[in-house]
Parts: structure tokens; sequence; C-alpha cells
């Protein structure tokens, strides 16, 4: 018995659209795509007339962090939660980004590898979320971005060794610290910490294991290092210049730059809670960060959405937030889509079975009563979010 969705407008992830459209899905995987001419219906397979609505590829947001909770202060939070506490928190975490309509995650940075038990619960059917990609612990160096909760590590082989933890631990990627960052206090967002060598002895370490790479990179010094370390994504790029956008076409690296994390905490501020050493930073770095993006979109760079969430206020099923702002720093909708499904998949090395509506990829749709193209906006409201489908499940329905 197959499921066919027929007469809407279908957005394939790569940038096209087929208007009166039809999508049909066999176990847990797509069958076909395409006009709704050329698709056979039998009285078994169940038939959904979606006239009016859109079609989607399951949606992708490549950089969150489920063990933080969006509170005014989540890294206190994250520190004094047990890790009972804690768990239940990330399931609710996860559960609710499953309902935004967002498919896949990829998690850059938990506490005592919670992370990795919510991706394992989520995969043997235990718990409700999204599949994940978890970095596990983040590697910095000592007093570095993250230490609270990351593994700090100094020196070439002490980074080797954080690394291989990691993986023990049963990461699906390595998250390595290339500067200071906003929501740590004592560091500055523009610095570098981990040295060149450093960095390479790290990603030499994943790439071994066939593990993929990721930095956190604000500043530009630690950006071009991270590059010339054969990083595979740049997180957030506050300052990039020219040389870096060139580098990262050079070494077909990626940038996410989840534009919601200093956004979210300028918008509420010390008035609601959120640390003002972290609001002051964010307001310092914020023009720069919109800069950065703009150009590299001129530029070509592969963009990839990702939010941050869990930072204040930037809230774990609120994802979609992030399309909004990508727009409004020049994204077209349609581009805005394509970096939250295509691009986004291909950050985290899943484009042969995710990202795009193909025969034989994974069943992972989202059904929207209204036009993404029309208004990004309407991916917000869970409303408007008529069904939500992952590897041929759904997850809701109200078609």
């Amino acid at each position: 018995m197959a499921i066919v969705f027929r007469n809407g407008n279908v957005i394939i992830g790569n940038g096209k659209v087929i208007e009166k459209g039809t999508v049909s899905v066999d176990g847990e995987n797509i069958f076909f795509v395409g006009p709704a001419r050329r698709v056979q219906t039998s009285k078994k397979d169940r038939v959904f007339d979606i006239s009016g609505k859109t079609l989607l590829p399951g949606l992708i947001d490549a950089h969150v962090h489920l063990c933080v909770d969006g509170s005014a202060d989540p890294i206190t939070s994250l520190l004094k939660d047990s890790i009972p506490v804690l768990t239940l928190k990330a399931a609710n975490h996860a559960r609710r980004t499953l309902e935004a309509g967002v498919t896949t995650v990829r998690d850059m940075g938990g506490r005592d590898y919670v992370d990795l038990a919510i991706r394992d619960g989520i995969e043997s059917g235990i718990l409700q979320g999204p599949r994940m990609l978890c970095s596990g612990k983040l590697v910095c160096m000592t007093g570095g971005h993250g230490w609270q909760f990351g593994r700090e590590a100094n020196g070439m082989d002490e980074v080797r060794a954080a690394v291989r933890e990691q993986l023990r631990a049963g990461a699906d990627l390595i998250k390595l610290m290339a500067t200071g960052g906003v929501m740590t206090k004592g560091v500055e967002p523009g610095t570098t910490q981990f040295t060149l060598e450093e960095l390479i002895a790290g990603v030499e370490e994943a790439r071994k294991a066939g593990r993929r790479t990721a930095t956190h990179a604000q500043g530009t010094e630690g950006i071009k290092n991270a590059l010339w370390a054969g990083i595979n994504s740049i997180e957030h790029g506050f300052f990039l210049d020219d040389e870096a956008i060139e580098l990262i076409l050079e070494t077909k690296a990626f940038v996410v730059p989840t534009l919601c994390a200093p956004y979210y905490i300028i918008k509420a501020g010390v008035r609601r809670g959120v640390p003002a050493f972290a609001v002051e930073k964010s307001k310092a770095v914020m023009k720069s960060h919109w800069e950065s993006v703009k150009k590299a979109r001129k530029a070509g760079v592969p963009v990839a959405m990702g939010t941050d969430a869990g930072t204040p206020f930037n809230c774990h099923g609120e994802n979609l937030k992030e399309m909004e702002l990508l727009v409004r720093v020049g994204f077209t909708p349609m581009e805005a889509i394509v970096a939250t499904t295509k691009t986004a998949s291909e950050v985290l090395g899943l484009e042969k079975k995710i990202g795009t509506l193909e025969k034989g990829k994974l069943a992972d749709l989202v059904i929207i009563d209204g036009n993404p193209l029309e208004n990004i906006g309407i991916l917000q409201y869970k409303e408007k979010i008529m069904a939500i489908m992952k590897e041929g499940r759904f997850y809701k329905c109200g078609l």
C-alpha cells in the first residue's frame, strides 16, 4: 500500500517546483515525484488531495543544542540541572523540534553525552524527535568558549585524545572551537583560541575515523585557521573577509550562520534576564554578522540553515524563524528553503538519503497549508503544518 499526495505545489528542495505535482511513498522511501498524470493508484493506496497546499522535503536544522533550554541564561540552567532532568528536557526539545517540521538536526554540543542518548532513543523508537547527528562534547582550549560543558584540551596530543574520546562515545562528527564566543563570560568572539596546529590535529583525527568536522568560528583569523586545517563547516562566521570567503570556496566548506542566536539575545535583552555580557557582545557583532552572510551569499558560498537553538529565547520548536532572517538578509524564499533542505543535507553528509524529493530517498516530508515561496513566515505557524512524515511514518496528519 502506497501513500500518495496529489495536486499540491511540490518544492523539490533543489530550487525546482512542480505545480499540481504528486509524491508517492512506499514504505520508508519516496517512490515517485512528478506530475500527477504520470502516476497510477490502486484501491489499496491512501490518497490525499493536497490542492492549495505545498509539499516540501523534511526540513533540516544544521546547528542545535538540545541539552540547552533557550531560557534567559541557558548555560547556568545547563550546569545546574541534574542529568535526569537534563535528559527529560532534551527529549522534550527533540519532540517539539519534530513538531515544527524539522525532521533532521545536527546537535553541536551537549553535556555528558545526553545528546547521544536522545539520538539513540529516537532511533530505537523510544522517543519522538528528528533524526540526529551528534558531536558529543565540543572540544575547546582550557577556559575557552564552551569550557563549562566541553572537553578542554591543550596542544596537539591533547586535542587528538579529546577527539578520540568523542569517537569512542559514539559521536557522528567532531566540533572544534576555533574562536571565542558570545555566551562564555570573559572571552571575545573575534579572538582566536585553538591554534592552527591544534585544529589540524583535531581534523586529522576525525578524518581518520571517517567523521566530518565543524568549528565554532566567529573571528576572521580563527575562521581562516579552521579552513587551512581542512574543516568541513564554519559555524556562525561573524567576521568573514574576502580571503576567508575565497578559502571557503576553494576548500568546498559550508557556512552555517545561526542568525537567530545574537538576534534573539538582543531582542530579549537584559530586561528579560539575558546576561549583560552576552547582550553587549551580541550588539557588537550583529552588524558584521549580517554583512558577512550577505557577502557569502553574493559570492556563492553554500549556506546551510542552522539556528543555534537553545541559546537565549532561541527556542526549540521555533527553528524556522531562521529562514525568515535569511530572507531579511537578502535570500529569496526559495534560497532559504534550499539552505534548509538540500544544502543542509550536504553539510551533514546525508545528501544521498534526504534533503530533496527524489525516488529512493527517505520519505521525510512536510505539507504546509499555503505557499512559503510567497510568505516564508508561514512555516512558523504550527496550525499551518498539515502533515509531517519521517521515513514514511506520519508524526502529524491533519489532511
